[in-house]
């Protein structure tokens, strides 16, 4: 999607004077009576910077006709940042805040917008998108299930998603933050892992994007269903799989984003599915935010604990206050992503935050084929690795799929990668993450997408102990070649060895034309661990002939016997004719000429010729069937023959069968003009018997027949008993079972018997159906808990075949306090901070204690919470007492010999509104003078 729109441009960075407040707060007085009456067309928004935090900012707006400040502070618990709008020219209320003291700098808040850019849809939607729709468990073994169109789905294998999973035993841990549109937060794929988050764009918790939707714009809310609709267009960059009634109404101005925020956490969750999700709205379902929500965002996710935040926007405009919002991120060791953009330009074109690269990574996109794709920005100074980005299933709103194209949905790969980096390396930093991420397949330099495509597994390889397994890519040029029949084209075919790959790789083509060949030269190539290797494909065609040269009919229609007959002897009475004038007329020599060659014609024609012409039509000659003997619901190929070339027109054989229950053939099969044979295809059905068919063409007149013998389906046999994984942890893990048959199951299904070794270790169901037509089944081996490793043997059978598979069920192992978090982490005295303890990973059965403890009486928190079984983290409250001055407060948490801590700020209660009378005294020795002065707050 589009993710930039220029705003307004101004910045000013204000210096400090070492003059009293007193005086300049006098001095802001004067200028702003002299503003009073300063016409303004409308109030701009300004995003300011003070050292001197909410009250300085409360003097300078203490009249409506300078300043309104909007809310509280972008930046948190930090109190130095704030919108504020204006009714005065931009630059007399920028020049006014240049002479007073304690304002660092400001800039005006800019417009961003999603909406835009070249990442159109492809017109049709390809077919094959969001085909499949079969329902997995993900992640394996989990409760929750998505779209397997989704899980495997190209872009996952050429990131490496599950090779990386499997070989780090990594699913993700620790908070990714998205700043987006929001998600759906009842989305089935999304249970378990999304967080409450907030609404920046409605100053509420909760970042539900389905809020933009009140009131129901559909014929009914949520919008039904529709697992079988084609997918639909519901904005220039995204389809979705809803009915067209539902995406007509999504396709438009309000709800030009709508979505895109559920897609871009889905991307993140496919990678990492045991991550945490926060959603933080500050994007509106048109696309649109401001600046300040983005600040805002920022600042709110590194102080609720995010490691992690995905950016899927971009702006043209620098912002000061965006860089320092994401160097504030930097330092709190959260890592950033962002997209580089969908204009596909390059340098010098810059945009923010993928610009900023001591702090963001900048994320292109790129086609299946590792090509930049044509919408994407590049350059090194904004992209600093690149992803796919075409064709990419995510979840979307209402329960369903869809598939995007834009940098956005290329970025969150890099995000959930960052949270499988926290897996390996819990402190792992911006700047190391970075660098593992630089670990990725090098493209072309002259694509201009820096280190290279996304290679998760290489990146998680150069940071823990595990290696990649060796694979390699495959690559072409050009991508298309127009040629002639006749011509040749050559193609270049490269194979890039990946993770140290000493493979060789032999080579194959198909798919060419008829009259046509496709050779590889060499065959195969030996990879060396680094350099590609290639070989050269080339395309051979046979040129056609323009038109067929003209030849004479060597045959004419055969002649009926009457008429053979009557020409016969019409010829002997010429012949007789001819004699007696030869004897009659001597001296007529023309005359006797012309009558033999009379008599010559006719008895010519009489023969069954004609000038020119030889013997007649073609006949059918043979029938043959390959092959004679099928399995029945196999098919067999027929081929007709005839004596010679069919005529102009072509030849139409009949075709027939003497039993149409076990074998069918077409009515006719057509002889293409100038051919003398054609095929057909013979359809068999299922029988019980070995059955014997005669199959029968006829043609002018003559009939042949051939014999098929359709065989009964012999039944399958037990081939293979698979487990996935084979070594699970008791208790809070399952594996998957599947068994394979030898070919296809009969009519029925075939019923497959399980068991386990040891039932009170794993269990398995008493059978599983594998299904008519199917050649393997599936199915659920639970495990319990064990004090140490146990091996099961899980055992199938079907028709006299029984096969095993090993298990190994794993003791649980504890695990450790990893994080205590509080929020908010300031608070007034007597208003209660929530906090929330996080583990390494899922208590163990029974819970978790975690003890909890506070440095001071001022907060108190109960002696312990329990994280329940299966989870991961528990909150609880921290109670505050009323105090005179700012305290803080240190509270503890321990758990398994582990001590985490957070701090809390009690402060006292702010002042309330009111009219004041302030008592001044001045004392010297004994004596003492006073006055009073009338203070207003407001």
């Amino acid at each position: 999607m589009r993710e930039a729109r220029r705003g307004a441009e101004a910045q000013v960075r204000m210096g400090k004077e070492p003059q009293a407040m007193k005086r300049r707060m006098w001095l802001a007085g004067a200028l702003v009576a002299l503003l009073w009456a300063t016409p303004a067309k409308a109030d701009t928004g300004v995003i300011i910077r003070t050292t001197g935090g909410l009250p300085v900012l409360q003097v300078l707006c203490l009249l409506p006709t300078t300043c309104t400040i909007v809310g509280g502070a972008l930046d948190g618990a930090l109190g130095q940042v704030f919108l504020v709008t204006t009714p005065l020219p931009l630059q007399n209320f920028l020049g006014l805040l240049g002479g007073l003291t304690g304002f660092v700098d400001a800039e005006v808040n800019q417009l961003l917008n999603l909406v835009g850019g070249l990442n159109i849809l492809p017109t049709p939607i390809p077919a094959t998108v969001m085909s499949n729709r079969t329902l997995v468990p993900y992640p394996a073994g989990s409760t929750t299930s998505a779209w397997d169109g989704y899980v495997n789905q190209p872009a996952a294998s050429i990131v490496a998603v599950q090779d990386t999973q499997k070989t780090f035993n990594v699913l993700g841990t620790g908070i990714v933050a998205d700043i987006d549109t929001g998600v759906d937060p009842t989305h089935p794929a999304l249970q378990g892992v999304l967080l409450q988050g907030y609404d920046f764009t409605r100053n509420q918790p909760g970042g539900s994007e389905l809020n933009d939707t009140s009131p129901c714009p559909f014929a009914s809310c949520p919008p039904p269903p529709c697992p079988n609709c084609s997918p639909a267009k519901v904005n220039q960059s995204t389809a979705a799989v809803l009915d067209q009634s539902t995406a007509a109404v999504l396709d438009g101005t309000p709800y030009a984003a709508f979505g895109h925020g559920t897609m871009v956490m889905g991307i993140i969750h496919l990678v990492a599915p045991t991550a945490q999700l926060l959603p933080l709205k500050a994007f509106r379902s048109d696309g649109t935010a401001s600046l300040s929500d983005i600040l805002h965002a920022i600042y709110y996710g590194v102080q609720n604990g995010a490691n992690v935040i995905n950016m899927s926007f971009d702006i043209t405009t620098p912002s000061l206050e965006l860089q320092k919002a994401l160097d504030y991120a930097n330092q709190g060791g959260v890592i950033c992503a962002a997209s580089a953009g969908n204009e596909g330009q390059g340098p010098p074109t810059l945009v923010y935050p993928a610009a900023l690269q001591s702090d963001v990574m900048g994320v292109a996109s790129t086609t299946d084929q590792d090509a930049r794709s044509s919408f994407s920005n590049f350059g090194i100074n904004i992209v600093w690795v690149a992803a796919p980005g075409e064709a990419i299933v995510s979840t979307y709103p209402y329960n369903t799929y869809a598939a995007g194209w834009g940098t956005s949905f290329s970025a969150p790969f890099v995000s959930g990668g960052a949270a499988l980096l926290q897996n390996v390396s819990t402190a792992i930093s911006q700047s190391g993450a970075a660098a593992a991420v630089a670990n990725a397949v090098p493209l072309d330099p002259n694509l201009g997408l820096n280190h290279g495509r996304l290679d998760l597994c290489a990146t998680l390889a150069s940071v823990a102990a595990a290696s990649c397994s060796p694979d390699f890519s495959v690559s072409a040029a050009p991508p298309s070649a127009t040629i002639t029949a006749g011509q040749q084209a050559n193609f270049t075919v490269s194979a890039t060895p990946l993770h140290g790959s000493t493979q060789t790789v032999t080579w194959s083509c198909t798919g060419a034309p008829a009259a046509a060949t496709c050779t590889v030269s060499p065959s195969s190539v030996t990879l060396n661990g680094s350099t590609m290797a290639t070989a050269t494909v080339t395309l051979t065609t046979m040129a056609r002939v323009l038109a067929p040269p003209l030849v004479l009919p060597r045959y004419s229609p055969p002649m009926s016997t009457w008429v053979m007959l009557a020409a016969c002897f019409a010829g002997l009475a010429v012949l007789l004719l001819f004699c007696t004038l030869s004897r009659a007329l001597p001296k007529r020599p023309g005359l006797a000429a012309a009558a033999g060659l009379l008599v010559l014609s006719l008895f010519t024609y009489a023969c069954g010729g004609s000038y020119g012409g030889p013997p007649g039509s073609p006949t059918l000659s043979s029938i043959a069937l390959n092959p004679t003997s099928v399995t029945g619901g196999s098919p067999s190929t027929g081929t007709v023959s005839l004596s010679g070339p069919a005529p102009s027109g072509g030849a139409a054989v009949s075709l027939s069968s003497d039993n149409t229950t076990a074998a069918t053939v077409p009515a006719s099969v057509t002889v293409t003009a100038g051919a003398s044979s054609a095929t057909f295809t013979v359809s068999t059905n299922s029988v019980t018997t070995s059955t014997s068919v005669n199959i029968s063409a006829s043609y002018a007149g003559a009939t042949k027949t051939a014999s098929l013998t359709v065989q009964p389906q012999a039944p399958p046999t037990l081939s293979s008993l698979t487990l996935n994984p084979t070594s699970v942890t008791g208790g809070v893990q399952t594996s998957t079972g599947t068994v394979t048959l030898s070919g296809p199951a009969l009519t029925g299904g075939a019923a497959v018997s399980l068991s386990s070794s040891s039932m009170s270790t794993a269990t398995v169901p008493a059978s599983v159906t594998v299904a008519a037509g199917a050649s393997s089944a599936t199915f659920t081996v639970s495990t319990s808990a064990v004090t140490a490793s146990t091996p099961v043997t899980i055992s199938a059978s079907y028709a006299g075949v029984t096969k095993t598979a090993s298990l190994t069920v794993l003791p649980q192992a504890l695990p450790t306090l990893s994080l205590l978090t509080l929020n908010p982490t300031s608070v007034t005295g007597g208003s209660p901070s929530t906090g929330t303890v996080t583990l390494s990973g899922p208590a163990p059965a029974g819970g978790a204690t975690v003890s909890l403890s506070s440095s001071t009486s001022t907060a108190t928190v109960p002696a312990s919470v329990t994280v329940a079984a299966g989870a991961s983290s528990a909150t609880f409250t921290v109670s505050t007492s009323a105090v005179t001055t700012s305290t803080p407060v240190t509270i503890s948490a321990s758990y398994t010999g582990t001590t985490k801590t957070a701090s809390l700020t009690v402060a006292p209660p702010g002042t309330p509104a009111g009219t004041y009378t302030l008592t001044i005294t001045g004392t010297s020795g004994t004596l003492s003078h006073s006055t009073t002065v009338l203070v207003t707050v407001n």
